[in-house]
């Protein structure tokens, strides 16, 4: 899926989808069969088609986070497992598109955060 660049629909708000899941559930991810992941994306895919224009980047799944300070970098603790890039009209909007989504039911401990994105004034 092509990326619209920053502020393309002036009445829009871009918003920042972040995935958490266990490690254990990331771990069970690594011995599934090509047919199981593709059978696993399905809800995914239906939930994209829910969103329509509202979803700008279905996003990837995420791993190897580093925290990365002034020091150097050490693995990230935080459990993210993913993104996505959404435009809504405000945060209750993009709540909405949210609810039903495939990864709140995928295993126990999974959740969804989402941000909104500040434009930069002069960008």
């Amino acid at each position: 899926m092509l990326i619209k660049p920053f502020g393309v629909l002036s009445d829009m708000t871009r918003f920042i989808v972040i995935y958490y899941a266990p490690a254990e559930a990331m771990e069970m991810m690594k011995n599934v069969t090509p047919e199981q992941a593709a059978e696993g994306m399905k809800p995914w895919m239906e939930w994209a088609a829910r969103c329509g224009d509202s979803l700008v980047d279905m996003g990837a799944p995420l791993t190897n986070g580093q925290l990365v300070t002034d020091g150097g970098s050490v693995p990230s603790e935080k459990e993210v497992t993913g993104f996505s890039i959404l435009e809504a009209t405000d945060m209750g909007a993009a709540v909405a598109l949210l609810q039903g989504h495939p990864h709140l039911s995928w295993t126990e401990g999974c959740s969804i955060e989402v941000y909104e994105a500040m434009p930069l004034t002069g960008m």
